[in-house]
């Protein structure tokens, strides 16, 4: 709520036309039918500050269901964005370092079948692969963002 929607509250500033009705209703002793206009403008005023509750407290409903959203719902989506870009560039990376070590294996294989003919020396091929998916992970680990999703200072 604004600073000039305050000043415009009826509970906290009551209408001329409210208060002179109050005021206006012990002086009158003149007659039944002043007596019942001055019941009637007060109860018109009450239920005034009543309708004003009400829509005071509507409006502060409408506020917590548009702060709640604001707070909640437009981060998931950002987020939503950045995990998306995330599991797509995963798969990506997974894929092409899948196809890369399945490459480097069979080059190994193919060029030097000789050279790894032995007991043990038949798994540096093997290896080989997988030092290649350790860099490869250890690069894509180093390039994750510590920043928060939104763009303020912490």
């Amino acid at each position: 709520m604004a600073v000039s929607d305050s000043l415009r509250d009826p509970l906290l500033n009551p209408a001329p036309s409210a208060t002179a009705a109050s005021t206006a209703a012990p002086s009158s002793s003149a007659g039944p039918s002043s007596g019942t206009g001055s019941t009637a403008g007060t109860s018109g005023s009450s239920r005034q500050r009543n309708q004003s509750t009400s829509e005071q407290f509507n409006d502060t409903v409408q506020m917590v269901k548009a702060y709640a959203l604001q707070e909640t719902v437009d981060p998931l989506k950002t987020a939503g964005k950045w995990i998306g870009f995330g599991l797509i560039g995963a798969v990506l990376i997974g894929f092409a370092t899948a196809l890369l070590t399945l490459g480097l294996l069979r080059l190994v294989q193919t060029e030097w079948p000789g050279t790894f003919g032995g007991r043990w020396t038949s798994l540096l091929p093997y290896l080989f692969a997988f030092l290649l998916c350790v860099l490869v992970a250890s690069l894509a680990f180093s390039r994750i963002n510590k920043q928060p999703l939104t763009k303020e200072k912490r």
